[in-house]
């Protein structure tokens, strides 16, 4: 009862949420007000309910419900360690993380687990299922806190469990009720599967039987509405259909090419213009969420432009920064510049200013004179240079930077490349492309650790251009002569060095620096650090760029300052090696990041007795990251007992582009220390400073940067559109005006403007007269000119309109208990545009001792936090086995090279969880299809549309002169006897083998001799009387024909079965047995081999052999002649039976009739133009529909020869059926699609030798819609051996009509269209152009033949339709079979199937038969047989193959085809539904640690394209998707498959 109670709630309260967007709070009233009558307590739920609740299985599409989609927020990441002082603000988010999710502490979501093969990914243990430890605890308290934090807020938005469950169980509102195994005719015996295969399902730490899933299933679908209701039609569906253009139609036999393509372009001006076509109509496709009208907007004044201090003026400042380096390295020599320290952390060398300046010269000198002619010089000043340096030698590259300054080259710092394929090493070759360095300066050491090729050279990397390496050694440099000195020209704004840097998107630009400006920021940051001459400073940094660059080597310089260089290898082995330099050295200042903080704090208990109250500076600086505040407050508290003062610590932000624009002064020791913003991250989102009071969890706590730089001028722009000044209480684009910041991206003008020459607009008029450089972070000016900065341009992730930080969401993952699971930094948060919105992804990498039941609690729970705190879903959550992600040169994530993996499918990640229900809430509407309107009504609009009723037919069977003998003759006997007669020795059929060798032949006599032979055994040792049903059991071949024949002359009805595998008897002989029992053959006749084969103890295992009809082996026959061959008394009599499964995996047989039969034979003869001097041959399955008829039949009828190829002898010998055609010159031949792909994919390069410029039609024998990439692949590949690319054809039959169209030889050649794809989906028909996005190419399936008349029609109102529509093909010919033959003779089947009429309409009279195919015809502009336009059938697909999804009629084929395009590895691919989900099935054809790869890849474009989302996603090995003989895919047997739980899959992905 009560979990029916709290169905219907949620359901109530989902689809109020749905339509009119419900706040939380009201979400909660509502709520609670829809409980009061059933929940006597006040607070808190029944304990039995939550007890039920925790033991229901969700279907695959549970997903959580977002909170409001409007809102959304950002979340708080600590990287703290150890103890905690209660009092800071900072980590009260951590809090909230654990406190979200303390309430799903005791049930873990409730989600079916993936599940995966055991081989796939090595790197978990062996035992996945043993129960998580709950105890979270057990951790360092850092990230306890956190998660307090974390759970209180997921609390209060997912408030019980049971909401989550209850909401999975439906689905999100935007995905279709996973409920409707019911309301759907395809459920037939779904339940009681869909039962079994969750029966087991894994929930938590438990395994729960899960029999209530399916009440709660049904329950749910009671008042969910269809998934949203639409109002009013698509925009997009009553646009006319009437565009007829002539595109695509392939010219005339007896029209020039040229001459045609004239006519067709002139016979175009009534398409729509081009534009039409190819602007992507989005809007009419997407839902487009509406604004909040709650959402907070900025209500403070215009902020007006921020000051610096003014730069003062020193008297002793140098004029320029070489001209300091000069100063210094004459008059204090002796004095330390620069320490390095070796591997363990201890100095090593230490280079003095004398140093410096001697080998700076020594290099200059060099550079400009000795590495060319004097003539021709190798470097002239203003060159650029690379320099390439390892992190841990900054005295070389010191020496270097200040050589090229000195010599007036442009050195451009890179990182030491270390493979050919570095993350990112493409784009630096690009940089140094653009910048035209020819010239790479290097140590010696570092040179011979470059990667060589085998005769000793560097490797060419890739995307590089050719470099020469010039090794800087003083043992290599010359010493200059004594009158040479150095040009130093006070500083211009020419350029002194480029820096590069990496955009969001992976490009490396190079930021270009004036020496001007390079001088001007050394004084901006001796001032405002308040440097003096000999103080001793520790850099953490990397010295090639940013602050390390700026303070370690050149403000260094300019104050005559002691760096000591700490590199990241040291650092990686010893954590506290900083900050032992700093107790050893008496450091005034250090320059660190959070990161070395987190470090230090880690390694801390194993060094007691340092200090750090020298520190009057601890610069941290990557302040513009929010959490750093965390960072700081847990270093100052664990290490101010060691010494710092709280003053020291002075978070600054910089860009490489506006280089440092905010840094906090030192504090005077005992003021008070600066405040905190506590801001709301709802109105973060929003881009609207707001203090946060609604809820503690959901809120940022952020430190101020500082006051502006001095000299500068710093404003906030609006981030999109033109750079307009934000109010006070806005979110805007750092910009700052100053004489020291680039000047450019080298040789990106257009880039450059954009950046660096922003004229900021106040209401229309200019700020100032200076231009501001964009910085790239986000930030607000607070309170006493205080600087803040909120996140980054680059890690801006907007997702429907509300805009969230990267950092934000790492730091939500980091506080959910991830030390178990994921590394601590080793996480990366990145957005990927799909289907008009971005989405969030998360990838981060797994420790390996994590088990597959941690990583997934642990991904859930992130997806809960990150729903929880940020009111946004994530799209994606990926694990990657540690050390996979693509790093940067210090050991961070390249963010754009791991998207761009994920985008690529190469990521390889071993766990993935999938959330399209969630995130995608921008899905058109279901579509409703309009009730009431009449198939009257809708032919009339036809009419005064002026729309043709679709309908065509072959040519009339009465006007066609026909002077055959064959004709007075009723039977196939009766024909074969006449031949037998007058032709005894003409060869009708000939049978290959493998090698191309004629096994065996049969004239006309040999084969009615041999057929009388079996009709008396059938007498004699069968004892059957005429009408009894024989199975004919052999392999294709003669044997097969001759049974045939056998049967008829001896008045049996014979069916024909493919024989069962000997090496699958399991799985090909019940299929053998069904046939026979449901035909109730009396009989069965085969061969030897077969027979020992039926009963044998193999096949014992698989049926039950004694309950066998006679059997009778045909191999031996007695010299016995026939004393009467059977005449039937009248046409009418059945012939054969015609068994088939269908691809949807009926049994189902046919009757036909032997009048049936003369008329297909004739109308084949007439269309094929078929005689008996004609050749032609047949590679098909002969067991049912026109491969049967070919093989057996036509021959006997026509008098042709037909060679016959068993396709299966194709497998030891590719080339057989090509190189008969070839040998035997024969002008027509047919093949299945099979066959076809056998040939497209594996004979490219064994076609030696064969020839096909003598066929005249290739024809694929095919039931469904022509596969056109595989024909016109056929035709390119073999049309350089002589193919004309007017031979390939296709023909289409279906079980009611096994041949309706077949090419044949006269008439015009098939023709092509485009069709547009969501139009189809509403079954309409429109043309569009080639190109055209969503655009179908569909061919014609040949002509049709004569006396066939086809019409659409309407399957529900069985009214005629329309050519703008898509319907079902219906047929009338005087082939068509006689009905079906079933034990139980349905007979409402037979004559809604067989005889069936139109509603109304001329030609209400016909009696006709459903094809069971969608498809549509349309006038052509070619010229029939008849002298009249051409009508052309196009099929599109089998009606009880669509998928019925969100009111829309999708084929699998069109889903498959852009599945399959997505990785290499796709071998084949199909879906199918289930409860309502769409499941997809790919085959891997590449290595098991691909196919987490293809889950989001799969997912990704089945939204694009199709607006689906993909409930499951199932990676199989190749092989597992079941093919029938005819090459069609058995998507209902894949489906049983899978919910029996057989298909042992690699992977199987539930996207929640």
């Amino acid at each position: 009862f009560f979990v029916l109670v709290f169905a219907s709630v949620e359901l109530k309260l989902l689809s109020s949420a749905s339509f009119w967007d419900i706040t939380q709070k009201g979400y909660e009233k509502k709520r609670a007000k829809l409980l009061a009558p059933y929940v006597p307590q006040t607070q808190g739920v029944d304990p039995a309910l939550q007890k039920e609740s925790r033991t229901q299985t969700p279907t695959p599409s549970a997903a959580p419900a977002p909170a409001p989609s409007s809102s959304s927020s950002k979340f708080h990441r600590a990287r703290s360690g150890g103890a905690r002082d209660e009092r800071y603000r900072s980590d009260i988010h951590t809090e909230a993380v654990q406190a979200a999710l303390a309430k799903h502490k005791e049930q873990k979501m409730a989600l079916p687990m993936p599940t995966k093969r055991r081989s796939t990914f090595v790197q978990s243990p062996a035992d996945a299922c043993t129960p998580p430890d709950t105890s979270s605890a057990s951790e360092d308290e850092g990230s306890l806190r956190r998660q307090a934090a974390l759970s209180a807020a997921l609390h209060q938005s997912l408030q019980n469990a049971e909401s989550w469950i209850n909401r999975s169980i439906q689905g999100s509102s935007t995905s279709s009720s996973a409920s409707s195994t019911l309301s759907h005719g395809e459920g037939k015996g779904t339940s009681g599967s869909l039962a079994d295969v969750f029966a087991n399902t894994r929930i938590g730490r438990r395994w729960v039987r899960t029999e209530k899933l399916l009440q709660v299933q049904t329950v749910s679908a009671i008042d969910l509405p269809p998934s949203g209701i639409v109002k009013g039609m698509h925009k997009g569906s009553n646009r006319s259909s009437l565009m007829d253009t002539a595109d695509g139609v392939p010219v005339s036999s007896r029209v020039s090419t040229k001459i045609q393509q004239l006519l067709n372009t002139l016979k175009r001006p009534k398409r729509p213009p081009l534009k039409e076509f190819f602007v992507d109509d989005f809007e009419e496709i997407v839902e487009v969420p509406q604004p909040d009208p709650n959402q907070p907007k900025p209500e403070g004044r215009q902020m007006t432009p921020v000051k610096g201090e003014p730069l003062g003026v020193v008297c002793n400042w140098p004029p320029a920064l070489e001209a300091a380096l000069q100063r210094w390295g004459t008059t204090q020599a002796k004095c330390p510049c620069l320490t390095a320290l070796d591997v363990t952390g201890k100095p090593v060398y230490t280079l003095t200013y004398g140093k410096l300046w001697s080998r700076s010269l020594k290099l200059a000198y060099t550079l400009l004179n000795k590495l060319g002619t004097k003539n021709e010089p190798v470097l002239k000043p203003g060159d650029r240079v690379a320099l390439v340096y390892p992190n841990n030698d900054p005295v070389m590259f010191m020496v270097a930077f200040y050589g090229c300054l000195l010599a007036e080259v442009i050195p451009v710092p890179i990182e030491v490349p270390l493979t050919r394929k570095d993350a990112g090493g493409q784009q630096i070759g690009f940089l140094l492309g653009s910048c035209g360095i020819a010239l790479a300066l290097t140590t010696e050491v570092c040179l011979k650790g470059l990667p060589k090729t085998q005769n000793g050279e560097i490797v060419q990397f890739k995307g590089w251009p050719r470099l020469k390496w010039v090794v800087t050694d003083s043992k290599y440099l010359s010493k200059s002569p004594k009158d040479w000195q150095p040009n130093i020209s006070a500083a211009g704004t020419e350029p002194a060095y480029i820096e590069y840097k990496t955009s969001k998107e992976g490009s490396v630009m190079g930021v270009t620096v004036s020496r001007i400006a390079m001088l001007s920021h050394c004084q901006a940051l001796s001032q405002a650090c308040n440097y003096s001459e000999g103080e001793t400073i520790v850099n953490v940094l990397d010295f090639k760029k940013d602050a390390g660059l700026w303070h370690g080597i050149l403000t260094n310089v300019m104050n005559k300052l002691h760096t000591i260089s700490v590199p990241y290898s040291v650092m990686k082995t010893c954590p506290l090696s900083w900050v032992q330099r700093v107790h050893t050295h008496k450091a005034k200042v250090a320059l660190v990041k959070c990161r070395d903080l987190h470090w230090a704090m880690m390694a801390h208990r194993d060094q007691r007795d340092v200090s750090l109250s020298s520190l009057r500076m601890l610069i941290v600086t990557d302040g513009a990251n929010p959490w750093s505040v965390s960072s700081c407050d847990a270093f100052l508290s664990l290490f101010q007992s060691h010494g710092l003062k709280p003053e020291a610590i002075c978070p600054c932000a910089t860009s490489p582009e506006a280089m440092t624009i905010a840094i906090r002064r030192p504090g005077v020791p005992g003021a008070p220390l600066p405040g905190r913003a506590i801001l709301s991250m709802n109105g973060l989102s929003f881009g609207v400073i707001r203090v946060n009071t609604e809820d503690k969890n959901s809120a940022l706590t952020v430190q101020d940067v500082g006051h502006v730089m001095p000299g500068g001028m710093m404003c906030i722009v609006k981030p999109d559109g033109p750079p307009q000044l934000c109010k006070t209480d806005e979110i805007g684009e750092i910009c700052v005006s100053s004489r020291a910041g680039g000047m450019m991206y080298y040789g990106l003008a257009g880039l450059t403007k954009n950046t660096f020459e922003v004229c900021t607009a106040e209401s229309g008029s200019p700020v100032g007269d200076v231009p501001f450089v964009r910085s790239g972070l986000l930030g607000f000016v607070g309170p006493g000119s205080l600087v803040f900065v909120v996140g980054k341009m680059d890690g801006l992730l907007t997702v429907s309109g509300r805009r969230h930080n990267a950092d934000d969401i790492v730091a939500t993952g980091l506080a959910v208990e991830s030390i178990k699971t994921v590394y601590r930094g080793r996480i990366a948060v990145f957005s990927v545009s799909v289907f008009y919105d971005e989405r969030i992804v998360v990838v981060a990498e797994q420790r390996p001792d994590a088990s597959e039941e941690d990583s997934f609690q642990w991904m859930s729970r992130v997806l809960q936090a990150i729903d929880s705190i940020h009111q946004v879903g994530v799209y994606c959550l990926a694990l990657v086995p540690a050390n996979t992600l693509p790093k940067t040169p210090l050991g961070g994530i390249h963010i754009s090279q791991t998207k761009q993996h994920f985008l690529e499918g190469s990521l390889h990640p071993c766990n993935i969880l999938m959330c399209p229900h969630t995130c995608v809430t921008n899905l058109p509407k279901p579509r409703q299809k309009q009730p009431g309107v009449g198939p009257a009504s809708v032919m009339v609009g036809n009419l005064v549309a002026g729309k043709r009723i679709a309908q065509a037919s072959g040519r009339d069977l009465g006007q066609i002169e026909d002077n055959d003998l064959v004709k007075k003759h009723q039977f196939l006997t009766e024909v074969l006897q006449w031949r037998a007669h007058t032709t005894p020795d003409h060869a009708l059929f000939l049978l290959l083998n493998a090698k191309g060798t004629a096994v065996c032949t049969a004239t006309c006599l040999q084969l009615h001799k041999k057929a009388e032979r079996i009709a008396s055994v059938l007498c004699d040792k069968g004892h059957l009387n005429a009408g009894d049903n024989v199975v004919l059991l052999y392999p294709p071949g003669i044997e097969l024909i001759t049974a045939f024949y056998g049967c008829l002359y001896a008045g049996c009805i014979p069916v024909t079965v493919r024989p069962p595998h000997a090496q699958s008897l399991t799985a090909t002989l019940p299929t053998v047995r069904m046939i026979v029992e449901v035909s109730k053959a009396a009989c069965i006749l085969t061969t030897q081999t077969l027979m020992r084969l039926l009963k044998s103890r193999e096949a014992a295992a698989a049926v039950d052999v004694k309950t066998w009809p006679t059997i009778i082996d045909t191999d031996d026959l007695p010299r016995k002649r026939l004393s009467q061959i059977y005449k039937p008394p009248t046409s009418e009599m059945l012939a054969y039976l015609d068994f088939s499964v269908s691809t949807t995996g009926m049994l189902t047989g046919v009757k036909m009739s032997h009048a049936a039969v003369s008329g297909l034979c004739r109308a084949i003869k007439l269309q094929c133009e078929l005689y008996s001097s004609r050749q032609i041959a047949i590679c098909l399955d002969p067991y049912c529909g026109l491969g049967f008829v070919l093989w057996c039949l036509c021959s006997v009828y026509s008098g042709h020869q037909s060679i016959l190829i068993p396709p299966m002898e194709l497998e030891s010998n590719l080339s057989l059926w090509l190189s008969t055609v070839s040998q035997h010159k024969i002008r027509d031949t047919f093949c299945s699609y099979s066959v076809m792909e056998l040939c497209t994919k594996g004979l490219g390069n064994q076609a030696r030798g064969i020839n096909l410029s003598c066929v005249r039609t290739c024809v694929v024998v095919a039931e469904e819609r022509p596969r056109v990439s595989l024909t016109h692949s056929f035709s390119k590949l073999f049309k350089d051996i002589g193919l004309s690319s007017r031979a390939v054809s296709t023909t289409f039959g279906s079980r009611v009509n096994v041949a309706i169209c077949l090419q044949g030889t006269s008439g015009p050649d098939p023709t092509t269209v485009y069709v547009d794809l969501k139009s189809l989906r509403h079954d309409r028909v429109r043309l569009v152009e080639r190109g055209a996005p969503q655009s179908l190419l569909l061919s014609e399936s040949g002509k049709i033949l004569p006396g066939v008349k086809v019409v659409i029609v309407n399957p529900e109102t069985k009214g005629p339709l329309g050519d703008s529509h898509l319907g079902e093909i219906w047929v009338n010919s005087p082939h068509t079979a006689s009905g079906y033959y079933t034990i139980y003779d349905n007979e409402t089947l037979q004559a809604d199937h067989f005889n069936t009429r139109l509603s109304f309409g001329d030609a209400a009279q016909t009696l006709w038969a459903r094809t069971g195919y969608l498809g549509f015809v349309r006038r052509t502009e070619l010229t029939a047989a008849s002298g009249e336009r051409h009508d052309a059938l196009y099929v599109v697909g089998a009606l009880d193959e669509t998928l019925e999804l969100r009111g829309l009629r999708y084929h699998p084929i069109d889903i498959e085809t852009s599945v399959s395009r997505t990785h290499r590895s796709i071998a084949e691919c199909a879906v199918f539904t289930w409860t309502n989900l769409l499941v997809v099935v790919v085959e891997l054809c590449g290595c098991e640690q691909e196919a987490l790869d293809l889950v989001p890849l799969v997912t990704n474009v089945v939204l694009e394209e199709h607006y689906l989302i993909v409930g499951v996603v199932v990676v199989v090995d190749p092989g597992v998707i079941p093919i029938n003989s005819r090459g069609e895919k058995q998507r209902m047997h894949l489906r049983d498959s899978f919910l029996a739980d057989q298909l042992d899959p690699i992977y199987v992905a539930y996207n929640m």
